[in-house]
């Protein structure tokens, strides 16, 4: 038997306008990953690199919880 999992539904919206579940990543650890990957892809604007971290998101059913930090940075790189 199967049970339904309750799960949250708060979600927000980030300082570039996208929108960011609040099951991805608290707010002062989205902000230093966006940082370091500021600082390692200076090619890239905010915007592109927020893309990319939607994408690793995407392809991880969703969600980054669960994800060391530095293992979504790595997968942005990736995508970047």
């Amino acid at each position: 038997e199967k049970s339904l999992q309750k799960t949250s539904t708060c979600s927000s919206v980030n300082p570039s306008g996208i929108f960011i579940s609040s099951h991805a990543l608290n707010l002062s650890s989205f902000t230093k990953l966006i940082k370091r990957l500021q600082e390692r892809h200076p090619e890239f604007s905010r915007d592109e690199i927020v893309e990319a971290v939607q994408e690793v998101r995407k392809i991880n059913k969703g969600v980054l919880s669960g994800l060391a930090i530095s293992s979504i940075e790595e997968k942005t790189s990736a995508i970047l």
